[in-house]
């Protein structure tokens, strides 16, 4: 009897191990199963796999998606994955590059996030240019970007759009384009509204006379005096008389325009209407806008540019009429 009871208690340590033994074995084949079946990237990954996921897609139809492009093994463990780690509802659509395979952990990570893997493009826009030369500005820099959808969304925001130096996502889309430039604007506007209130002018007419101010001039001063005659003439209800809207409007500059180009009756022709172009002629930067809420007072009604693009101002139309025979070809 003595000898029983200590064997007895060896036995039991040895099943009670063994049963241990097991379900630690059961639970590294479930979890080594777990990952090879449904976690770890399928055989059939692709390299460099660039994956498209449509707006307002539903996570089932992500999941498809993903599992259809080979980057994911089952498209139903995605979905609870997703779900499991809250990130359902902050998946996000767009264009995204996989250089290597990654677990589906990661790729419902990278969606959450929105980190589409693309090395950003650097686009510079100039001062003043217009949405049709931003456009092709845009299919120069971004691979299968819609210049012809870019021009219709933006159109209708010309001189709203600010001119800067912008790093864009090589997927990014007419829409993101725009909203992007549009909200840079009215950050870049905002620091001028007291201005813009305290001339009673609207930032509408300010923007106007402000992409004005970019074609016709290049440095501070010269803004500054031709943005005084302009508002001048519009006080005075005279015709504005300057040709950079031809270029907008017709795309021709002041020497190459004619007579008849003159008398067109075109809104954009500030020889036959007074006030100002229907709509900004391109898209000012910052000092552009500045000079144009700083005009300098001067004795000046009228101004042309040389060849050379320097200025030249007259009091009169008589010393405006002697500067041209002295300074255009």
């Amino acid at each position: 009897m003595d000898d029983f009871l200590p064997e007895l208690l060896a036995r039991l340590q040895i099943k009670s191990l063994r049963i241990w033994i097991i379900a630690a074995v059961a639970v590294a084949i479930s979890a080594a199963a777990f990952y090879f079946f449904i976690v770890a990237p399928p055989s059939a990954f692709p390299p460099d796999a660039v994956v498209s996921i449509p707006e307002n897609s539903t996570l089932k139809v992500m999941a498809n998606i993903l599992a259809r492009d080979h980057v994911i093994r089952s498209p139903f463990w995605f979905r609870v994955i997703a779900v499991v780690t809250g990130e359902e509802r902050r998946l996000k659509a767009g264009e995204y590059l996989f250089a290597s395979p990654v677990t589906v952990f990661a790729i419902a990570a990278r969606l959450a996030r929105g980190d589409s893997g693309f090395t950003p493009v650097r686009v510079t826009f100039p001062e003043g240019a217009t949405v049709k030369q931003m456009s092709v500005i845009l299919e120069d820099n971004l691979t299968r970007f819609d210049g012809r959808a870019f021009v219709t969304l933006a159109a209708p925001k010309e001189g709203h759009l600010f001119p800067d130096t912008y790093f864009l996502p090589p997927a990014a889309t007419p829409r993101d384009v725009v909203a992007m430039m549009e909200n840079n604007f009215n950050a870049k506007i905002a620091g001028l509204k007291g201005k813009i209130a305290a001339s009673g002018k609207t930032e509408d007419d300010v923007v106007k006379v402000a992409s004005i101010l970019e074609d016709e001039a290049r440095t501070t001063e010269t803004r500054r005096t031709i943005a005084g005659i302009i508002w001048k003439r519009l006080l005075l209800g005279m015709p504005l008389q300057v040709d950079s809207p031809f270029e907008y409007s017709i795309g021709k500059n002041t020497f190459q325009l004619t007579t008849a180009d003159l008398k067109n009756d075109s809104p954009y022709n500030t020889y036959t209407h007074k006030g100002l172009p229907p709509t900004p002629i391109g898209n000012p930067g910052l000092d552009a806008l500045t000079d144009a809420l700083t005009p300098i007072d001067s004795p000046y009604l009228y101004f042309l540019s040389d060849v050379r693009g320097n200025i030249h101002y007259a009091a009169t139309f008589s010393e405006h009429l002697a500067n041209k025979q002295k300074y255009l070809p």
